[in-house]
């Protein structure tokens, strides 16, 4: 995927040559913050913001969860990308863009920085009011969505960042962010055997030590769900029909985890979590938007696996039940 240069896409692909074929995510770049009082210069109004998002993105997958659980369909619009991102980067023709009416997402980014230089990602939170963008990373999005816009939110959801778990929350985060949700891009957009072998190794360790923990506990923070749980299940999700064949992390399936694959479908049955999964859009995304990991464009049939799958019984109450506010 390209790039925007001084306001200009081009066709720039990652090097990893500086990094000895290591695969390294750049950092985001658009980091204000909505908040409920206004208080950040950014207010939390129903009708302002706009999420631009691809189903199959699992950075993208985390807002639209929140968005789902907290209800906040009408409050905040979405756009999609389409299946297929090359060779202009996100692009919104299947699904047109309903705040802007572009058809990149790159023409979103020279509206709000004209000149501006870097990569195009979703999620992008976007103020009309404004006119620009307000933020580009999905973990401070999600924490925007648990609890700013809760004077507009149509379901009850308890808090998934509490005071008293934060500590343990994060340290789930530290963990699963570079070993897990990054660790399978480190695996896939390697360069050189060693990084691609460091990465598979360290994303597996981790599988391993939630596969133990999940035997004991319901979730990463015991008996409740928090954000850690979902900031892990858009990588779940994927990891069988994507992770594990097109970016090479084939040491085991999530499947062979029983606690972790049961953990998985949970997450998958809670209410309004399925509508937001689509395995047919994840594999063709992946399989037809980065050529240089799989340059044919053809899509694997494998394996067999569908949402059917994931809606078979989990088995997690044998662990320890559901808190009562969870539902």
């Amino acid at each position: 995927m390209g790039m925007l240069v001084e306001g200009v896409w081009k066709d720039v692909q990652r090097d990893t040559r500086a990094t000895g074929g290591e695969f390294v995510r750049t950092e985001s770049i658009f980091r204000d913050r909505v908040t409920a009082d206004g208080s950040s210069g950014f207010k939390a109004e129903p009708g302002r913001y706009h999420l631009y998002v691809s189903y199959a993105c699992p950075w993208a997958h985390r807002t639209i969860i929140f968005r789902a659980l907290k209800g906040l369909e009408q409050a905040i619009t979405l756009s999609a990308a389409d299946p297929v991102s090359e060779p202009n980067g996100w692009t919104y023709a299947q699904r047109p863009d309903g705040a802007n009416g572009t058809r990149y997402l790159y023409e979103v980014y020279v509206k709000a920085r004209p000149g501006y230089t870097g990569r195009v990602t979703v999620p992008t939170l976007w103020d009309r009011k404004k006119g620009t963008i307000v933020n580009n990373e999905s973990s401070e999005i999600i924490r925007m969505l648990n609890r700013e816009f809760d004077a507009f939110a149509t379901r009850e959801l308890p808090d998934m960042y509490p005071e008293a778990l934060r500590g343990e929350i994060d340290r789930w985060n530290e963990l699963i962010y570079p070993t897990v949700n990054n660790g399978v891009y480190r695996a896939g957009f390697a360069t050189a055997q060693d990084r691609y072998e460091q990465a598979v190794r360290a994303l597996f360790e981790t599988f391993d030590k939630l596969e133990a923990h999940l035997a004991r506990h319901r979730y990463l923070c015991g008996d409740r769900l928090t954000e850690a749980d979902w900031r892990l299940f858009p990588t779940l999700a994927r990891f069988d029909s994507v992770y594990h064949c097109h970016f090479k992390c084939n040491l085991a399936r999530l499947l062979d985890y029983p606690n972790l694959w049961g953990y998985a479908r949970e997450l998958y049955q809670y209410p309004g979590v399925a509508a937001t999964v689509d395995l047919k859009e994840i594999k063709e995304h992946y399989y037809r938007s980065q050529a240089r990991v799989n340059p044919s464009g053809v899509v694997a049939l494998g394996p067999r696996l569908s949402e059917r799958d994931f809606m078979e019984p989990h088995g997690r109450d044998a662990v320890a039940p559901r808190m009562k506010d969870e539902g």
